[in-house]
């Protein structure tokens, strides 16, 4: 009975939240060269901030980022990914603007439209450009004390 809990429960969690492709991009990168990572799956099933805060463990400032842009969710109340309220162009729990990102995200082997395919280019978005992509929502991200020292976080504005 346990066996097929945990099988239900894997099935169920691989269905929603997809599982990453062996090959991501054209270059030849794997899921393991872009930092790309699936979370163990256990039997009970991960919120969607469990997973978002598993997936970012090495970086936990984008965690907060998630939290900021979207209050860890992907989907709206319609189903669909959530759209930027100010910004429509923005997608999903990264809340990553489609106009100046999806192209280079499809050239990458990522769908930003997916949860995993959000959370792996925000990953190597931050890997290119740092925070600099987020300093919209810096204000609220930034409020986390220890995150802040952990990182030395000094955000400029004009």
């Amino acid at each position: 009975m346990t066996t097929k809990l945990a099988t239900a429960v894997i099935l169920l969690f691989s269905t929603f939240y997809g599982a990453p492709s062996g090959e991501l991009a054209a270059n030849g990168l794997s899921a393991t060269d872009t930092g790309f990572q699936q979370v163990a799956v256990t039997e009970r099933p991960l919120t969607l901030e469990q997973y978002v805060r598993e997936y970012f463990r090495d970086t936990p400032i984008m965690a907060e980022i998630a939290r900021c842009e979207s209050s860890f969710r992907h989907l709206g109340k319609s189903g669909k990914v959530l759209r930027g309220k100010v910004t429509a162009e923005d997608l999903g729990v990264m809340q990553i603007n489609e106009f100046y990102h999806e192209d280079n995200a499809k050239a990458l082997g990522f769908d930003l439209h997916t949860l995993d395919g959000n959370l792996a280019y925000a990953r190597w978005l931050y890997a290119k450009e740092g925070l600099a992509p987020w300093l919209s929502s810096s204000k609220c991200w930034q409020k986390s004390d220890t995150l802040a020292r952990a990182y030395n976080i000094k955000v400029t504005t004009n």
